[in-house]
């Protein structure tokens, strides 16, 4: 039997890799496969149609990225959160975003400028919620969310500190997407991103860090009330 006979089409290998890897690493992101789960092979191969070899690429690829641990006989598992891992992450992330930040002011031009409005003004006039009664997560935000905080820190000139930003923002990400929820009633999120864009514009570096910081802090403050916690401060994975 040909283990990879589920994959389909007229795809390359290296392009079904990359397609497998990339609906896999956005269902950890979106928490859709939760903190702590097996990845057994037999679910995965159904789920995403595919054979073993470009499933055991992307798991491999999510290894390296930290958003998949392989153990010795048992298999994968998707990373289980902690609330020292966020805390890391978080403050890692006011730190290098800070720089970049500060960058991007440094080298600004009219063309920088102009995509930071447009980019703020398309995420302003999405909703959070495709639902105004309950909390249900808007696709189109959250890509123009990750699309305004990408041209942020895009004038820094660096592409190895944008890289690392990228990641960072990533594995932030299935946190955030843990507590949506309950954070949808409570922040004013498009408040703070017009501030942020405010002080951008009105060149203020120290302002614009500060606000982008505390805007990474207030997301990190909802989370670590929301999320339930066994005695050593990892989170308790779903049953």
């Amino acid at each position: 039997m040909n283990v990879d006979a589920p994959n389909k089409g007229l795809e390359s290998p290296a392009t079904l890799a990359t397609s497998v890897y990339e609906r896999l690493k956005g269902d950890i992101l979106s928490a859709s496969l939760e903190p702590g789960r097996k990845l057994q092979l037999r679910f995965l191969m159904e789920h995403y149609e595919a054979g073993q070899t470009p499933l055991r690429e992307a798991l491999n690829r999510l290894t390296t990225e930290d958003l998949v641990i392989g153990k010795e006989q048992r298999g994968f598992f998707v990373k289980p959160i902690s609330l020292e891992e966020l805390g890391e992450l978080t403050k890692t992330r006011c730190w290098v975003e800070g720089l970049a930040l500060r960058e991007s002011i440094a080298n600004a031009d009219p063309a920088w400028e102009e995509a930071l409005i447009v980019a703020h003004h398309r995420l302003d006039r999405a909703p959070r919620s495709l639902n105004s009664e309950r909390f249900e997560s808007n696709p189109e935000w959250e890509r123009l969310h990750k699309a305004f905080h990408a041209i942020l820190i895009s004038g820094c000139q660096s592409r190895p500190l944008i890289g690392f930003c990228e990641q960072l923002a990533d594995r932030l990400g299935r946190y955030r997407a843990l507590s949506s929820r309950k954070a949808f009633r409570v922040r004013k999120v498009s408040q703070e991103h017009a501030d942020i864009v405010k002080a951008v514009l009105d060149r203020d570096s120290e302002e614009a860090v500060r606000l982008l910081q505390r805007h990474y802090e207030k997301t990190a403050e909802v989370i670590r009330a929301d999320l339930e916690t066994t005695e050593d401060g990892d989170m308790t994975p779903p049953a």
